[in-house]
């Protein structure tokens, strides 16, 4: 997941934010704060030796007054309104402010504590009445409006038109042609929004501990190894071990426990976290999807996913619902399938019951192991995590781009476990720095992302400071980290965000990397995880960490063989949170809702997606995503992405696989170019033709 994206770097700004207002130590103090000028180590990295939590507050309201200052300047030139003296001027006026965001969300999200929070909340007002006072501002608007109008005459260089273009957009999307009335409106809807996302995103955290469930009998756990079990164990009390709920709707123990009254408690545990009582978000969520609409129609659109999806490339809501349309027949034929298979293992196994979802993964592993004789944990030995990191992710970059790395012990982390790398060109020139923070703990939002430290520019010279977030549980002390292929792939997809940010070289920072549509971004990662079972990258990251013996044959043919099981559940249940989301942002302002389950369920059995034995990935009541994510409207893009990332691995397979030829062709044309152009006629300058959904369908094995 890329953890901010172009469309919504106001809205995702905004809505970072947690809890009650409380004065925050040195909240006006600015004596030796590390933020106001630039860090002297290399690549500008943040200096976390000496970066505090109460140096965020201070910081803050000086980049706020330092933009604000530059703002005004820009109004109350007299002269004749040009490129430079107003957009790049306003393209420069951020540059404290990003310097302070991208360590402030970078450690809000990885590495939080109670004082974080508080700087959250009280700068969520600020910041929004911030951005509102300056896109909204009608003497600003009206110079950039006069620059865009006569753009073409100006002979500008296309990346500094494309920001001519990039500016006025982002204006016109914020509501700069609004009356001054309902500017007033959009504010208050707006700080309102703000402020109902941060208590959606806190109470979830807060509901996520509280459905942690204490096991007290070890008899309970039968099904974990001993590794598993010692990873749980609570370590404050005698005898406890604790079951944690995870974002998604499904519990990954859920495919181990053969106690089958403990798996229904922990799937119910998380279906209901936020279902009612202390850590109900049905109200949150009723009023945001309502203050949505209402923003829709101030700003001229019958809904809000029609205002959310301008500068996409789906750019309407129909057609994100034509290219589900196409997908769900095949995948919940499929999953009805698998769901029968599993029904009859059940009873194989001597049991009576009907299949529930809290069966699914422990059922359908058995199928697996029966089917394909695949069982992850003869093959988790093969997938230690620094060795599929160095050896199968930073091969494969090696392999495409020429890419090497080396690890940096000089550079500081914000938290131990954190490792640093040094990047360099084919050429030997310096690329950038990466950051990997792998393993889970408390103060860490759950899933996985990426982010940058320093974005790529030419403008400030700047080369880019990159990091990935995952949630790997920790072993216990002197004990490997084995992975699953899952947590194998994310690793991949993760650290293809990571190559589309480094490869970025544009002049502006607004424009870079992975600056772009939320149903662009997801295309690179994506992609990237073709080469996780690519055989000559396989067989050079897959060593059995006891012994150094490559992966036998034997073991790939089954991982493959079974790389469509299951693809049905898959890609139904997010099919279904996909469907969701872009229901509950096609309501119009008149729209009452009454009862946030009952519109669930009628939403998902309209699309026919409401499957008993397949929930939807993401309920309502926990879906960050579209709730305090910045992915409102734009959890189709994973779908939407996955189309392109087949679709663009067919060609490397039709024209000769992993070669330095295509690695560089797909640099050169795609991970370069940020948000240089229009993201349609980038892909089809390097494929050759409009995506086709056919090889994802094959991929997915739904034909």
């Amino acid at each position: 997941m890329k953890k901010i994206t172009l469309l919504l770097i106001l809205l995702i700004t905004i809505l970072s934010c947690n809890q009650k207002k409380e004065n925050t130590p040195m909240e006006n103090n600015l004596t030796n704060n590390p933020f106001l000028k630039e860090s002297t180590l290399p690549y500008s990295v943040p200096n976390f030796t000496e970066i505090k939590n109460e140096h965020f507050k201070p910081a803050y309201i000086e980049a706020l007054r330092q933009q604000t200052d530059a703002v005004n300047s820009i109004v109350k030139n007299n002269e004749e309104a040009t490129f430079k003296n107003t957009i790049l001027a306003l393209e420069k006026s951020k540059e404290m402010l990003d310097r302070v965001n991208n360590v402030f969300n970078a450690l809000t999200a990885a590495n939080t504590n109670d004082l974080l929070k508080k700087v959250q909340s009280e700068t969520a007002p600020l910041l929004a009445k911030h951005f509102d006072e300056i896109y909204l501002n009608d003497s600003l608007f009206s110079k950039v409006k006069y620059i865009y109008a006569k753009r073409n005459k100006l002979k500008l260089d296309s990346e500094s038109l494309k920001l001519v273009e990039y500016y006025y957009k982002k204006f016109t999307i914020a509501g700069a042609n609004l009356t001054e009335d309902n500017k007033i409106k959009l504010r208050d809807i707006n700080e309102q929004l703000a402020s109902l996302s941060t208590t959606f995103n806190q109470t979830l955290l807060e509901a996520n501990k509280a459905a942690t469930i204490e096991i007290h009998d070890i008899r309970k756990l039968d099904g974990f190894s001993e590794t598993q079990i010692a990873n749980i164990k609570d370590k404050t009390k005698e005898n406890t071990w604790l079951l944690t709920i995870t974002n998604t709707t499904q519990q990954s123990q859920l495919q181990y426990l053969k106690n089958r009254d403990v798996r229904k408690q922990l799937f119910e545990a998380g279906w209901n976290r936020t279902n009612g009582r202390k850590y109900s978000t049905k109200e949150l969520v009723k009023k945001m999807v309502e203050l949505r609409a209402q923003k829709a129609t101030l700003l001229g659109f019958n809904n809000f996913a029609s205002w959310q999806l301008q500068n996409t490339m789906a750019k309407k809501p129909q057609a994100v619902l034509d290219l589900f349309a196409k997908l769900v027949p095949a995948a919940t034929s499929k999953a009805r399938k698998e769901a029968a298979i599993i029904q009859k293992m059940i009873e194989k196994q001597g049991e009576t019951f009907k299949l529930e979802p809290w069966d699914w993964n422990f059922y359908a592993e058995k199928v697996r192991k029966e089917k394909y004789d695949l069982d992850e944990n003869e093959i988790k030995p093969y997938f230690e995590l620094h060795t599929v990191l160095e050896k199968g992710v930073f091969y494969a970059a090696k392999k495409l781009y020429g890419i090497t790395f080396k690890k940096r012990t000089d550079i500081p982390t914000y938290q131990k476990d954190v490792i640093t790398y040094e990047l360099f060109n084919e050429d030997g020139s310096t690329l950038g720095l990466f950051y990997a923070d792998y393993y889970a703990r408390p103060s860490k939002s759950g899933g996985a992302w990426m982010d940058n430290f320093v974005t790529q520019s030419t403008l400030y010279n700047k080369k880019p400071v990159i990091y990935n977030v995952m949630n790997i549980a920790k072993p216990a002390e002197g004990e490997p980290t084995l992975l699953n292929f899952d947590e194998v792939e994310t690793m991949f997809h993760e650290f293809g965000h990571a190559l589309h940010g480094f490869f970025a070289n544009q002049h502006y920072p607004s424009l870079s990397g992975t600056s772009v549509a939320r149903d662009f971004v997801e295309f690179p990662s994506q992609f990237n995880e073709n080469w996780a079972l690519y055989p000559e990258i396989l067989k050079n990251y897959a060593l059995n960490y006891k012994n150094g013996n490559k992966i036998p044959n034997k073991l790939i043919d089954k991982i493959k063989n079974a790389s469509t099981f299951n693809q049905g559940y898959s890609i139904t249940e997010v099919l279904a949170a996909s469907n969701l989301d872009m229901l509950w942002h096609t309501i119009t302002a008149n729209t009452k809702i009454t009862d946030v389950n009952k519109f669930e369920n009628d939403a998902l059995e309209s699309v026919h997606l409401l499957l008993k034995e397949v929930p939807t990935r993401y309920r309502s009541t926990y879906f960050a995503h579209i709730f305090s994510g910045g992915y409102s409207a734009g959890y189709y893009s994973y779908l939407w992405t996955e189309v392109l990332s087949h679709d663009a691995y067919d060609y490397f397979t039709e024209n000769g696989g992993l070669t330095r030829e295509n690695g560089q062709r797909f640099r050169d044309m795609i991970l370069s170019k940020g948000n240089t152009l229009e993201l349609e006629k980038m892909y089809k300058d390097f494929r050759g033709s409009s995506p086709k959904i056919e090889p994802m369908i094959k991929a997915r094995g739904l034909n």
